[in-house]
């Protein structure tokens, strides 16, 4: 494999365009924000405006869920940005103590991390949301068939490993919803997490799945020794998180095994 070929995208992108050597988590906020997630436009001579705008719409929504007090000073972030975004989707509850919907517990999970990525909380609400948004409607129909690409690609690594998954019923019993629907988030930390968002924004949601085979074949003898579904699925939900980095770095190795090098392989 290339030099090129292992190093992130954003890494290779900014030195296209001139910015070399450009912080890794600030860059991913402004590779974001280009025209991957649209919210920037391709004309550089409109951003500026275009940001204007989108901070005059984040104070007005946000204005406006105070009146209504469904958000206060003393609201975490997370929930301020599920609030606005509910707001503006037109999914508002009629009371602030309703129970969170499933999607809403996604947005939630994805927004949280993000907040430890992107430093600006303007910044943070729009790609949280265009991130989101592209989920469900980009993805929408890939996602689902993940958990099965999972087990087809778990099987070509490690037959003897889905066995065991299938002997203990834990196979349909795996945290998907955490790994496919809420992207790793919550699972492995921003730092490892951004390099596989960077993926998913770019064209690719099928790198999730390597990054759960992966999960598996770190963790295989952890997993071999577990002899319950539930007790496999308690531990995927709680993995390790000092090797996180090389998970991701093997699975992005796997995809490319797999896959050729997709560019936009959803």
């Amino acid at each position: 494999m290339t030099d090129d070929s292992q190093r992130n995208f954003r890494s290779v992108y900014y030195e296209k365009v001139g910015f070399r050597g450009v912080e890794e988590k600030k860059s991913l906020e402004i590779l974001l924000k280009d025209d991957r997630l649209g919210i920037l436009p391709p004309h550089h001579e409109s951003h500026a405006k275009v940001m204007m705008y989108r901070k005059e719409q984040y104070s007005d929504v946000l204005h406006a869920l105070k009146v209504v007090r469904f958000v206060s000073d003393a609201t975490p972030q997370a929930e301020v940005y599920l609030r606005m975004y509910q707001l503006e989707s037109g999914k508002l509850p009629r009371s602030p103590s309703f129970p969170l919907e499933p999607e809403d517990e996604v947005f939630l999970a994805i927004a949280k991390a993000m907040e430890e990525m992107v430093e600006d909380s303007v910044d943070c609400y729009w790609i949280t949301r265009r991130f989101v948004n592209q989920l469900n409607t980009k993805y929408r129909d890939s996602l689902p068939q993940l958990p099965k690409a999972f087990e087809q690609y778990l099987n070509l690594e490690d037959g003897r490993l889905l066995t065991h998954l299938k002997m203990c019923s834990a196979a349909p019993r795996l945290p998907y919803d955490l790994w496919f629907k809420r992207c790793f988030a919550g699972c492995l930390p921003e730092s490892s997490l951004q390099r596989v968002w960077d993926k998913v924004v770019s064209g690719s949601c099928k790198i999730l799945v390597f990054v759960a085979v992966e999960i598996l074949l770190t963790f295989k003898i952890k997993v071999m020794a577990l002899n319950s579904a539930e007790k496999i699925t308690k531990f995927l939900e709680n993995i390790p998180q000092d090797s996180s980095d090389a998970i991701v770095s093997k699975a992005i190795d796997l995809w490319h095994k797999h896959c050729g090098t997709p560019v936009h392989s959803s």
